[in-house]
């Protein structure tokens, strides 16, 4: 065997390298800029940062079929999909469903509320045991409450803004019927000849204020509690009546005592002042007017939607007649008057 003189590998066979560190596979693990290592680094050395390491490129995949959508990455700009305009409209009108539904659970729960409230009192005694609350009049008074009345505890909660509103209306009629008097007042003072219209004044709002609770307010109150067609039938055909005296009330006819219109005209040529006063009256009588005749037919819708009529409110009141003890006493007397005189003729 010949010997390398070279300073080659002596046992390397024939075609290889005579030196294994010039193999293409270390040379290219070499250090260099773009591979520092410890060895080679020099702090002292201003470098050029090296650039960013670049993957190799990936191999092309083999076409197959599209990835579902579900399983698409969004870029970070593209919006998400949360469902088609049909699917929120669905949702929307669900959750106002169940708002809905909510709302009617309420209203049954305080309606159970006020029926536990009802039956605590008769379990108590009944309506004895209700003491009465209105007119709200101090305990020193000589003049005790007259009436009980408990809106949110007696009438059902669907009636209940219908019933407070009539309630407000009549006390807007007793405060009309107060500043009618005022005006009347400061009229009878700038003109000697309104003695009339003044004396009048007095007068209704000593027999309206009273007259109109017990008469149409009272039969209202009393229909909506406990579903009376009778009450209902007197509620209206007085009412009626009242809405055409709030009528007269805003004309205002001289020497009526009512503070309407035509009367304020009248006073306009005497006393600017007084004019003024008794027109902002007749404003407030109109008001009322027209307050009176909407509350009127709504009362009226809804007492058809009630399943009322004539024939039952005859039934409630002959049943309510006979149910009284005075009546029932005078036509006991009168048929034992009449069997006696019957057996006394020859």
């Amino acid at each position: 065997m010949a010997q390398n003189t070279d300073g080659g590998n002596p046992f390397a066979e024939p075609g290889e390298l005579d030196n294994p560190f010039q193999d293409p596979a270390v040379i290219q693990h070499r250090p260099s800029p773009q591979y520092a290592t410890l060895d080679v680094y020099n702090p002292f050395e201003t470098r050029e940062p090296p650039s960013a390491y670049e993957p190799p490129a990936p191999a092309p995949l083999p076409p197959s079929s599209a990835p579902p959508q579900s399983s698409r990455k969004l870029s970070p700009t593209e919006p998400k999909n949360y469902g088609s305009y049909s699917s929120q409209a669905s949702a929307a009108a669900a959750t106002a469903e169940l708002l809905k539904k909510q709302e009617e659970l309420n209203r049954k729960a305080e309606e159970l509320d006020r029926r536990e409230r009802e039956l605590q009192h008769a379990a108590l005694g009944g309506k004895a045991t209700r003491q009465n609350n209105w007119p709200p009049l101090p305990s020193f008074c000589p003049v005790q409450p007259c009436f009980f009345q408990d809106i949110s505890m007696e009438i059902p909660q669907e009636f209940q803004k219908t019933v407070s509103t009539m309630y407000y209306l009549w006390m807007c009629s007793a405060l009309a019927l107060l500043l009618n008097f005022l005006a009347c007042l400061a009229s009878f003072c700038v003109e000697s000849n309104n003695g009339t219209g003044f004396g009048l004044s007095i007068l209704w709002i000593l027999l309206f204020t009273p007259c109109s609770f017990v008469c149409w307010y009272r039969p209202m109150y009393k229909a909506f509690r406990s579903d009376s067609s009778f009450n209902f039938f007197v509620f209206f055909f007085i009412f009626f009546a009242q809405d055409v005296l709030f009528v007269l009330q805003a004309i205002g006819i001289p020497g009526w005592g009512f503070s309407g219109w035509i009367s304020a005209l009248v006073v306009l040529r005497t006393n600017t002042g007084v004019a003024v006063l008794m027109l902002l009256v007749a404003l407030f009588f109109t008001g009322i007017a027209v307050l009176g005749i909407v509350m009127l037919k709504r009362i009226h819708s809804l007492y058809r939607r009630t399943g009322a009529s004539f024939q039952k409110a005859q039934q409630e009141f002959a049943a309510g007649v006979f149910s009284n003890p005075a009546v029932r006493t005078a036509a006991a007397n009168a048929a034992a008057g009449a069997a006696e005189n019957a057996f006394r003729a020859p």
